[in-house]
């Protein structure tokens, strides 16, 4: 396909230099031999050139645009697999406007050089060197006369390009960052109107929205120099032809004629005009490669790989094992040191602690969302690292604060737990998550649609949805961040009771604000600063007096 637009472009290339060479050499054959049957046999032909060149021009685009759609397709099909194939450490230091940007702004950009773009370079390429060629052959001389204006032209083009380039890609990348804060305002809205911070956003934006205006501001005033320098310069070569080559016409025996002179005049204009078709096509070509290096950047990122020996683990029992783990999101400051601590399989254990002491983290390492610096994690005496991610996480089930919703029905969102499941397992989930009654009470049952932010619905209604969605999984571990928080108390009994359903002959990591979900732990693990400072059940660490007791003082897990 690509050689046939190749092709394409080659013929009508060709054809758009008979043009003005059949006219040039038909007004010198009937000024010299005034051949009435020539010319119109000529002009005959010159119309079956026009034609053919049309139809050359048509053909080529069509395809071009095929080929150009295919590979926007194949790069942004590439991106997508590739973004789902990252680690979760490389979505918490971005933010996700700002690689949705990526995925439609940048590759839009490719999209539309691909299909304008390269036809134009072959064309104007392949048109420069056809015309250069046909003026040798007709008078070196002027020829020479002719491309007086290229060292100027190659200069202004460097001067222009050298600052385009730089600007070109500042402008995509404050156009990410615009994206990436408009994204990130419409997600938090509710919080932005909690704490009446609207004008204040919208102070910002107009700061990053002022970055795109400048940074585009100078990319289109630096890249439109170029038609203008083209024009001075066009006119310029114009000038010279007309005035040298009529003092050359005038001298007897010349070999230049008016004939040449008329083809020069008008393959001056074509001489330059390809050059300016490069020079603007360059500047389109600087703002797709600034693009495709935002989109290869995160194609170049590290997938998150298994070890070669990692195998798949078709069973796991549940029993865990946490030997000396130390890990840190930054270099400078350790999140969790020395942690050590047994989960037999069937136990329900308890994270508690201050805000940052590291039960989040413990739970992340135990989903391989992180690598421990060192130390190891070992499920049913297995190591982590020797598990298939994928493999041990189909053993999981999540139920975790803020309960993820997708834009489509409740059975759908139900079934993402477990893709196979029938219709009477997802309602049978849906009865074990106490769910099933008020799901049934919607207009449209189980069928009905709901949006990313579950709307229709209330938070602790979306929470049962969830405990479903982990129901239908039927894990082998079970992991509960936050799981009741901000619930009423109705909905809350109803939670406790679909999670101790849930619970019952599963391992069970929980973190939970409320005591009465702590005190049903089997074993409760207290943190501080990173370390375990405490362990055993909510018995003994009443008895022991230590922190533990003065978190249960004050009401609260987090001290």
């Amino acid at each position: 396909m690509l050689m046939l637009v190749i092709l394409m472009i080659i013929l009508s290339s060709g054809l758009s230099l008979l043009g003005p060479f059949l006219i040039g050499v038909t007004i010198d054959d009937y000024l010299m031999a005034a051949n009435a049957s020539g010319l119109i046999w000529l002009l005959a032909f010159l119309l079956i050139v026009y034609v053919s060149h049309a139809l050359t021009m048509w053909l080529q685009h069509f395809w071009m645009v095929r080929i150009a759609q295919q590979t926007v397709y194949t790069i942004r099909t590439e991106l997508f697999n590739h973004i789902q194939r990252l680690p979760i450490p490389f979505f918490d230091k971005r933010q996700h406007g700002e690689l949705m940007s990526r995925m439609t702004n940048d590759i839009e950009n490719i999209s539309n050089t691909l299909n304008s773009s390269v036809i134009q370079i072959f064309s104007s390429v392949l048109t420069f060197f056809g015309i250069l060629a046909v003026m040798l052959w007709l008078s070196p001389l002027m020829t020479l006369i002719t491309v007086t204006v290229v060292p100027l032209m190659v200069f202004g083009m460097k001067w222009i390009t050298k600052r385009t380039s730089v600007f070109f890609k500042e402008q995509q990348k404050s156009l990410g960052a615009a994206n990436g804060f408009i994204e990130e305002t419409i997600s938090g809205q509710r919080i932005v109107k909690a704490f009446s911070q609207e004008d204040h956003v919208i102070q910002q934006f107009k700061e990053k929205n002022g970055e795109v205006r400048m940074t585009s501001f100078w990319a289109q005033t630096y890249s439109g120099l170029i038609p203008k320098l083209m024009n001075v310069l066009n006119n310029l070569s114009f000038a010279v032809i007309a005035f040298i080559g009529g003092m050359l016409a005038l001298q007897e025996h010349s070999a230049v004629t008016v004939g040449i002179i008329v083809i020069f005049a008008e393959y001056s204009r074509q001489f330059t005009r390809p050059l300016n078709d490069l020079a603007n096509q360059f500047n389109t070509l600087l703002s797709a490669v600034a693009g495709a290096e935002r989109v290869f950047e995160v194609l170049d990122e590290p997938e998150e790989a298994d070890q070669k020996h990692a195998k798949p683990i078709k069973e796991i029992r549940g029993d865990v094992v946490f030997k000396d783990v130390h890990f840190s999101y930054e270099e400078e400051s350790k999140t969790i040191a020395n942690v050590s601590f047994r989960v037999k399989a069937g136990e329900m254990v308890a994270l508690v602690g201050p805000t940052g002491a590291g039960k989040t983290t413990i739970i992340n390492l135990l989903s391989r969302f992180y690598e421990p610096d060192s130390g190891a994690i070992l499920i049913d005496g297995i190591p982590l690292s020797e598990l298939k991610r994928e493999s041990l996480r189909q053993h999981m089930g999540f139920v975790l604060q803020d309960s993820f919703l997708f834009q489509a029905t409740i059975r759908e969102n139900i079934r993402y737990g477990r893709l196979n499941a029938t219709d009477e397992e997802i309602e049978e989930a849906a009865k074990k998550a106490n769910a099933y009654s008020f799901i049934m009470k919607l207009p449209e049952g189980f069928d009905t649609m709901l949006d990313q932010e579950g709307s229709g619905i209330s938070q602790g209604q979306k929470q049962l949805l969830s405990i479903a969605r982990a129901i239908l999984v039927n894990p082998s571990v079970l992991i509960l961040d936050e799981a009741t928080s901000n619930i009423d108390t109705m909905t809350e009994i109803k939670i406790q009771d679909a999670l101790k359903r849930l619970m019952q002959g599963r391992t069970s990591f929980v973190i939970a604000h409320r005591l009465n979900t702590i005190q049903q732990a089997d074993r409760i693990l207290v943190l501080q600063e990173g370390e375990i400072v405490e362990q055993g059940s909510h018995e003994e660490l009443m008895t022991n007096g230590g922190l533990y007791y003065e978190m249960n003082e004050k009401g609260t897990n987090e001290g």
